[in-house]
């Protein structure tokens, strides 16, 4: 939000300078992100002086040309060469001189001395255009006789230099989105310390000119409308603004359009509260109405956008049709034109709700639609209502037609607060005198009703629809206090805290920075995502989708089930900027609702887990000049799956492994511990890559994060190499075709599990020789004993007895 500092010293008088002011705005809540100087005109017309042609004479060599003498009170005549054709002796000019910057538009250009034609030229007599004030470029200005010789143009001009503040406001402070609202806090803050308030432009002056333009109206939707009012101007004359207001429109960025909209925009920058002015004439029916229309009704706004709306749209009709979406944005027809007379003006309290809603839902975001969405002051209607008609009148030349219609159904209500001082006491951590705590109050117009010795029983003002609770009140005085003024204790009180074990960050940090080691980029997708995908494809319940009650648009509508979406998003971006070889990683919480709760209003029936995902694709060695390039696969997946398993301590052998294939994956593995799966991983089903427009293959793998903290095995002990040998025997053989290695390794370790160290597998091998529906494996087995040397007999024992269980269990042969 801007604030003009010139503009905000109407409202309160102060010396202090923009530094000082940008302070003292930052420690009362009001964030000054930065400040940029403003002139009415671009350069200010630094170096630029009123003169007076002596002498002009044609120049010798150049028909066009004039060779003048000027006087600009500097004792000397400078040598000027002019082109125009109206320069002449005795003038009153306007010269820059050397030194000077000239701009034209987004380009400058510095007046440097020279020579035209063989003759000396020390300066440029401008026009209007050169200089920015207007747009001719007839010829040179010719000032009036009065004008002083000397005197820097941009005192005769009148040039305004202002510095503007640009605040970031807070989504609660709506009271302070305008000039008069930012003097109210400021004279609350300096007046505890000297004699100062803030004042609002008087507007006794109303009064009504005729009754010849009554028009009615009627509020059909009161929770979307409290309070609406409106006044008729007739006889205006629609022409440019004068240059104070346009300069205070161009300081805070916004462009002048006409006397009439200029007001509006002006007021509301003024006082926080917005206006708009319907040209009357299309106000059909001579009726105003506030009412919602029927789903999808077709509406043209002032963008020239035709829009459906929806039912809940709040709308300014006349009797046959929509004029105004109400609060965020104007129909076509009913703005106000340079053929425009007579105007309805209209200042509203629109339910903050209706308006939020339906500037996300046409995505339309205005300065009104900002001010109403977050609730300005419903007491604030009729002043910035007369502000507006009495300016009209100023600079319009209109009449005031109507008295004013004010169509309130329920006044607002002052917010009732009881506050204790040992509470004050309590947040602030500082006690303050209880009189500094009632001028505090007093001064942020905050009524005190009741003085009791424990504390006070106040009345908050509508507007401040962010001060309903003590601790909103203690804020308050704390902000006008001074978070400054309160000391830094000599003590620290604190708790102990233990850190939970596992500790989960700790071990996302190892995790990840093993993973970004291994080549992965982390990826961030947002929690919020769209519905559709969990309506329209299979893998997930639809019915489990946890929706946003105010989406802030139809993408974002929903919390994601699973990282598998936001992961194809990233991948299908990447691959459109050329970016296909691709390894990443996320740590993501999903959100689901819990079916079996049939509890509709219990919180337990939402369900929020943590999870890991990778996601591969492309190339898993890009191509060079001594070897081609490597796809990725299932196996390079598995092994970054298996390392993070590792990492964490999980022993392989103990997980069970299960093949699966579904509307996730066309093939992969999941692995279990506790009948809990820790993690799936394999290849994306072609329907989902279809739908994400993926051509290539992408490899991804889900973890419960949960599970692996909940299951994470004890903390590992560091034991010394064995000092005897490790013995290595091999086995072939021949299975079942439907025998995976899988059953062979669990029957190894139950058959012998105190020297049996490892199990693989080497090789596999099926063909006709073997026999219909057989396979032959060649395993290996690593044998060995941490307290002496195995012997033959030894070993011999442990692969007979392995022998033995394989041809019982499976009905195996050895080949």
């Amino acid at each position: 939000m801007k604030i003009s500092y010139n503009w905000l010293k109407e409202y309160i008088k102060t010396s202090l300078t923009p530094d000082e002011l940008s302070v003292i705005l930052t420690n009362i809540g009001l964030e000054v992100e930065g400040m940029e100087n403003f002139q009415s005109i671009k350069g200010g017309l630094d170096g630029i002086v009123i003169g007076k042609v002596v002498e002009c004479s044609k120049h010798p060599d150049a028909d066009r040309l004039s060779i003048t003498k000027v006087d600009i009170g500097t004792g000397e005549l400078l040598p000027i060469v002019c082109g125009a054709p109206n320069v002449a002796a005795g003038q009153k000019v306007v010269v820059a001189t050397i030194g000077t910057t000239l701009y034209s538009g987004d380009e400058s250009f510095v007046i440097k001395k020279g020579k035209m034609r063989g003759q000396e030229s020390h300066g440029m007599i401008c026009a209007e255009d050169e200089i920015g004030l207007g747009s001719s470029h007839d010829g040179i200005m010719v000032l009036d006789d009065a004008a002083q010789i000397g005197q820097a143009a941009k005192d005769y001009f009148k040039v305004e230099n202002d510095v503007v503040f640009e605040i970031g406001l807070t989504p609660n402070r709506v009271d302070s989105s305008s000039h008069i609202g930012v003097a109210r806090d400021l004279a609350a803050y300096l007046s505890q310390n000297e004699a100062i308030s803030y004042s609002k432009p008087s507007v006794d002056n109303f009064a009504v000119d005729n009754t010849n333009l009554s028009i009615p109206v009627e509020i059909k939707n009161q929770e979307a409308c409290h309070r609406y009012a409106g006044v008729t101007l007739s006889n205006l004359k629609i022409k440019e603004s004068p240059d104070w207001l346009k300069n205070r429109l161009y300081a805070i960025g916004l462009k002048p359009i006409n006397n009439v909209v200029d007001i509006t925009n002006f007021v509301l920058h003024e006082t926080g509260q917005p206006l708009h002015a319907f040209d009357a004439k299309y106000i059909t029916g001579n009726n105003v109405i506030v009412k919602t229309m029927p789903q999808g009704t077709k509406f043209t706004t002032l963008d020239e956008i035709e829009r459906n709306l929806s039912d809940e749209d709040l709308m300014i009709c006349n009797a046959e049709e929509g004029m105004c979406i109400g609060g965020v944005f104007g129909g076509l027809k009913s703005g106000v034109t340079e053929n425009t007379s007579t105007v309805f003006l209209e200042s509203a309290y629109f339910n903050p709700v209706y308006v939020r809603k339906t500037s996300k839902r046409h995505t339309i975001q205005t300065d009104s639609s900002f001010r109403f969405e977050r609730g300005v002051d419903p007491n604030n209607i009729i002043f910035a209502l007369k502000r507006a008609a009495l300016l009209m009148k100023e600079l319009a030349n209109g009449e005031i037609s109507s008295e004013i219609v004010d169509v309130y159904p329920k006044k607002a209500e002052d917010f009732s607060v009881e506050i204790k001082y040992d509470h004050i006491d309590r947040l602030i951590g500082k006690v303050i005198d209880r009189e500094q705590i009632k001028k505090i109050l007093t001064s942020l117009e905050i009524k005190i009703v009741q003085e009791k010795t424990e504390g006070l029983s106040l009345n908050v003002p509508p507007y401040r629809v962010d001060v309903t609770r003590e601790a909103d009140v203690i804020e308050e005085i704390l902000r006008i206090y001074g978070y400054n003024n309160v000391e830094i204790p000599s003590a620290v009180k604190s708790t102990l805290s233990y850190a939970p074990k596992p500790d989960r960050n700790k071990w996302k940090n190892i995790i990840a920075d093993m993973l970004s080691n291994k080549g992965f980029n982390e990826a961030m997708s947002n929690s919020l995502t769209k519905a559709g995908y969990y309506e329209d494809l299979k893998p997930f319940n639809a019915e489990n989708t946890v929706k946003i009650l105010n989406p802030l648009s139809a993408d974002l509508n929903a919390m994601r089930q699973t990282l598998l979406y936001g992961g194809l998003e990233a991948v299908i971006y990447n691959e459109n900027r050329k970016n296909q070889h691709l390894k990443l990683y996320e740590f993501g919480n999903c959100y689901s609702i819990n079916s079996a709760n049939t509890n509709a209003n219990s919180l337990s029936k939402y369900q929020e887990e943590e999870h890991l995902s990778f996601f591969i694709a492309g190339d898993k060695k890009k191509i060079n000049w001594n070897s081609p390039s490597v796809k990725s696969d299932f196996y390079h997946l598995k092994s970054f799956v298996e390392l993070v398993l590792t990492k964490m301590g999980y022993q392989l052998d103990l997980l069970k492994q299960n093949e699966i294939a579904n509307d996730v994956f066309s093939f992969g593995l999941s692995y279990e511990l506790n009948a809990k799966i820790l993690v799936e991983f394999g290849l994306v089903h072609k329907t989902l890559r279809k739908a994400f427009d993926i051509e290539n293959e992408v490899f991804y793998a889900d973890f419960s994060w949960d599970l692996l903290m909940k299951y994470l095995p004890a903390k590992k002990k560091f034991q010394t190499i064995s000092k005897y040998p490790e013995v290595k025997r091999d086995l072939a053989l021949l299975v079942d075709k439907k025998i995976t290695f899988e059953r062979i390794k669990d029957l190894a370790y139950k058959a012998e599990r105190q020297l049996l160290k490892n199990v693989s597998i080497f090789d596999v091998y099926e063909g006709d020789k073997l026999g219909e529906n057989k396979k032959s494996y060649a395993v290996s087995f690593i044998l060995q004993d941490d307290f002496k040397t195995l012997n033959d007999k030894q070993i011999d024992k442990i692969m007979n007895k392995l022998i033995q269980v394989y041809a019982k269990e499976l009905e195996a042969k050895i080949r």
